[in-house]
């Protein structure tokens, strides 16, 4: 089981905090620093200093860290065009030398994409538009040196593509497919997905999305091995108090984030850690929402993973 830690950085943080975030999971011995893709802040908070872009952001990263994996969970379809996110997130992967993990999703937030002049078409077309930027983004980086890429679809059309940069990964990097839908997410999950996640859902519900992929893949006969991972927001503490601490910290409960998420003493966050393994999680992405209290990845470095 690899632990990575998964940041909102739209509820309010600068570029600095997020390093400091990200160089703290490193030496500590994370998987991976995953951040969300979004433009305005969720809930009771300011969200100063506003956002940052996760790609520009993920690209500094790449040069201040050497190890951790980078990623975003998820890029939304909706805020850019597939040749030019292909070029981006190539980029990223050569100057990380080949760390990038990249989850990609339909977009769902209409607030951030009114409030920036960004279309949100129907959930219809944001499915078939993330279809054909899977396509056009992994047949991008598949394409031979020397070779072009052209793509003629409902919604994008290249024509003689250099398909350049290539990323570090050959083939570009491993791609992640995430929701509980149970539908179209698993039928693109099976047929382009490096990685299945599902977010912020209980046991119950984990076991049968997974499912859902598992005969997805069958159906569509993959043999390529899929990872399986969920994500969860986490507050740990020592002791009970230390947890309503971190749980008044970031605005929720500890009744309702033990029932949502990864929440209580560090034996707690052990045992449904096991329930998820059980099920054939392999990662799990902790949200973390407070990246001023780095003495929390500290505690969940050294009695979670350290047990896990």
């Amino acid at each position: 089981m690899r632990l990575r830690i998964f940041t909102e950085p739209q509820q309010g943080a600068s570029y600095e905090t997020q390093l400091a975030v990200a160089k703290a999971a490193e030496d500590l011995g994370f998987d991976a620093f995953f951040r969300s893709d979004h433009y305005v802040k969720m809930g009771d908070v300011t969200g100063e200093p506003g956002p940052t872009d996760s790609w520009i952001t993920l690209g500094a990263l790449a040069r201040e860290t050497s190890r951790i994996r980078l990623g975003t969970l998820v890029t939304a379809a909706t805020f850019r065009h597939p040749g030019s996110l292909a070029i981006s997130v190539a980029q990223v992967d050569r100057m990380s030398g080949g760390r990038v993990d990249f989850g990609l999703g339909t977009g769902w937030f209409e607030e951030e994409h009114t409030a920036y002049g960004i279309p949100f078409p129907s959930l219809g077309e944001r499915f078939a538009r993330l279809e054909e930027q899977l396509e056009i983004l992994t047949g991008l980086w598949g394409t031979p040196g020397g070779e072009t890429y052209s793509f003629s679809g409902e919604h994008y059309t290249l024509a003689d593509s250099p398909a350049l940069p290539k990323p570090a990964q050959a083939g570009g990097p491993p791609i992640i497919v995430g929701g509980a839908g149970p539908k179209r997410t698993p039928r693109l999950a099976a047929r382009y997905a490096d990685e299945y996640n599902v977010p912020f859902t209980q046991p119950e519900g984990t076991g049968a999305a997974f499912d859902r992929v598992r005969a997805a893949c069958a159906e569509a006969g993959r043999t390529r091995p899929l990872v399986y991972s969920v994500a969860q927001v986490v507050c740990c503490g020592r002791d009970e108090e230390e947890v309503r601490r971190r749980a008044a910290a970031i605005g929720r409960t500890v009744p309702e984030l033990r029932t949502n998420g990864l929440t209580g003493t560090p034996g707690e966050l052990v045992d449904k850690i096991g329930r998820f393994a059980e099920l054939g999680a392999e990662r799990v992405y902790l949200q973390v929402l407070d990246l001023q209290d780095l003495e929390h990845l500290e505690l969940l470095a050294a009695e979670v993973m350290a047990k896990l």
